[in-house]
């Protein structure tokens, strides 16, 4: 979601609505809602839970868990995206041992604790058995490991007592970990509606209805509240269908999140006035999103030169070489450059093309049609600012 300055202040909302749009966006931003970690948060979502959960039943099709220790959104994406992975993750082998960490646990009770030693041999018997190999001499496989761990840590399902699982690592042999059981362990996998082992794919784990207005919906505000931009291209099959919903859309959106949407040609945008919060927004805090925004800009400005042109008059993509997307940094590193920060001033041309293009893609700006084209999407033209001056008044 983009950042803006469209929204009705809070002040002038009552406290419950405030409230329930605070809570909002916090459950579809955090794993859950923690009583013990926020309980201010927690009974807020609490004193309006019926609302919410009916709201999510009735339109992204969602469930709430309540309970006494926390509120959890099951959120479900449409299409599971890269930028959607655990930042820090690396291989597959990194979510497949995160995994079987949370099946270690199941056997825990709050408040349990073990060593490292102990869990990685019961995983790695447990995964021979079903015919997955993992060593826990191979260095890289104890990584992985490592990195599952830190995140179950930071989901704060896993205590570390005493030590580091960085130093098994690097030396399994001399170096233990004790850890304790948090309450939340049980909560982290998605609760599905029957057997896993049913499903025949990866698209009947959405659980979508079958009555297809139903179906249509739910979609439609999944796609919107959990991917960056949504263009019109997604509903080429039921574009009658969203232009009879844009309005409401639009109305439900602002009224429960306190975003404000706003209708262009290549889709909808939502802006939020909020500058911190749970939702993460675009142009993000990192220096990476000012060299996006310069980026489109040069890229907006030599289309209107005429220098760059669209793949169609209707698609609006601009469709770009490596080499051009370098070229065109390398001028804005020339022109910019002192104000950039360290990182960036001295990378070189692939480098910074790299990160550039993978910002873009993280947001739904674009993305790689192959090894040599990246297209360009038109929601990238909204986007044109400069460096300039600015007089602070004493």
């Amino acid at each position: 979601m983009a950042n803006g300055m469209e929204k009705q202040g809070l002040d002038d909302l009552g406290d419950m609505e405030v409230r329930r749009r605070i809570c909002m966006n916090a459950l579809l931003n955090r794993p859950w809602i923690e009583r013990d970690k926020d309980p201010q948060l927690y009974y807020w979502a609490r004193e309006q839970y019926l609302e919410i959960r009916d709201w999510f039943a009735g339109y992204p099709g969602y469930s709430v868990i309540m309970n006494r220790r926390l509120i959890k959104l099951e959120k479900v994406p449409v299409e599971a995206r890269s930028w959607m992975g655990f930042e820090g993750f690396k291989e597959p082998i990194d979510y497949a041992l995160f995994t079987y960490g949370l099946w270690y646990l199941e056997d825990k009770s709050a408040g349990d604790q073990f060593i490292l030693t102990d869990m990685v041999k019961e995983i790695k018997e447990f995964m021979n058995e079903q015919g997955l190999n993992v060593d826990w001499k191979n260095y890289f496989h104890r990584l992985s490991m490592a990195r599952a761990l830190k995140k179950l840590k930071s989901l704060n399902v896993l205590y570390s007592i005493d030590g580091q699982e960085s130093d098994w690592a690097a030396d399994a042999e001399n170096h233990d970990v004790l850890y304790e059981c948090a309450p939340c362990a049980s909560y982290v996998l998605r609760t599905l509606n029957k057997e896993l082992s049913s499903y025949q794919s990866m698209d009947e784990l959405c659980d979508l209805p079958e009555e297809e207005d139903r179906r249509k919906r739910q979609l439609l505000y999944r796609k919107y509240l959990l991917e960056p931009f949504v263009g019109m291209n997604s509903w080429e099959q039921d574009l009658f269908y969203f232009h009879g919903q844009k309005n409401n859309l639009i109305a439900q959106v602002d009224k429960m999140f306190g975003w404000s949407g706003t209708k262009y040609k290549e889709g909808i945008l939502f802006f939020s006035s909020e500058l911190v919060g749970d939702t993460e927004l675009f142009p993000t805090l990192s220096a990476i999103s000012d060299l996006v925004l310069l980026f489109c800009g040069k890229i907006r400005m030599l289309y209107e030169l005429g220098e760059v042109h669209k793949e169609t008059v209707s698609s609006g993509i601009i469709r770009l070489t490596r080499s051009r997307i370098e070229q065109v940094l390398l001028e804005l590193q020339y022109e910019n450059g002192d104000r950039w920060t360290k990182e960036y001033r001295s990378m070189k041309s692939p480098l910074l093309a790299e990160a550039v293009c993978e910002h873009l893609e993280q947001w739904e700006f674009g993305r790689w049609q192959d090894d040599m084209f990246f297209l360009l999407y038109p929601v990238g033209g909204r986007y044109h600012i400069q460096y300039g001056d600015v007089e602070i008044e004493e």
